[in-house]
C-alpha cells in the first residue's frame, strides 16, 4: 500500500510526503488563481455560487456583505499554500488553508475543463489537448482527499 501524502505526527502536526516534482507542479497554481480572483472570469463562478438565486436584491446584499471577506480568505489560504509548498510539516491551520486552496483550484480547473461524469468513467485520450489539465484535476482531487483524511484523524470516533 502506498504511503499517504499526509500523516498526523505524535506532536499533532502533519507530515507532508509529496515529491519534489509534485511540489514543483503545485508551486505556480496559487499565483495563477490569485491573478484570476476578482476578474469576473467565468471559470470562477463555482467559487461563489448564488446564495439567493431567486432574489437579485438579496443576492446583491449578500455579495456586498461577505464578498470581500470570502475573497480575502481565499487569498490568505493561497498565501499559506505558497509559503509552505516546500515544508515537510504543516500545522492544522496551514493544512486547512491547503484544503481551501486545493478545493478552489479544483473547482476552477473543473469549470474550465467542463468536467463530466463521462470524463471520470472513460478518461480522456492522451491525444486530447485537455488530457494534461485533466490529469492535474484528478491529482488535485486525490491530494484534497489526502488532506481531508489527515484532518479527520482529529475527529472523535463516532463508534466509541
Amino acid at each position: 500500500m502506498a504511503r499517504p501524502a499526509l500523516e498526523r505526527t505524535p506532536e499533532g502536526d502533519f507530515l507532508l510526503s509529496i515529491s519534489a516534482e509534485e511540489r514543483e507542479m503545485l508551486r505556480s497554481l496559487p499565483g495563477q488563481l490569485r491573478e484570476l480572483l476578482g476578474t469576473g472570469d467565468a471559470s470562477l463562478r463555482r467559487l461563489s455560487p448564488p446564495a439567493h438565486p431567486d432574489d437579485a436584491r438579496q443576492e446583491a446584499d449578500y455579495r456586498e456583505l461577505v464578498g470581500e471577506d470570502l475573497e480575502a480568505q481565499r487569498r490568505a489560504a493561497l498565501e499559506v499554500m505558497e509559503a509552505t509548498i516546500d515544508a515537510d510539516r504543516l500545522d492544522e491551520e496551514q493544512l486547512s488553508a491547503w484544503l481551501g486552496s486545493l478545493n478552489d483550484l479544483r473547482l476552477v480547473l473543473g469549470t474550465r475543463l467542463d468536467v463530466t461524469e463521462e470524463m471520470y468513467e472513460e478518461g480522456l485520450s492522451e491525444r486530447d489537448r485537455r488530457s494534461p489539465a485533466f490529469a492535474l484535476y484528478l491529482y488535485l482531487g486525490w491530494l484534497e482527499e489526502q488532506v481531508v483524511a489527515a484532518l479527520a484523524t482529529s475527529l472523535p470516533d463516532p463508534g466509541a
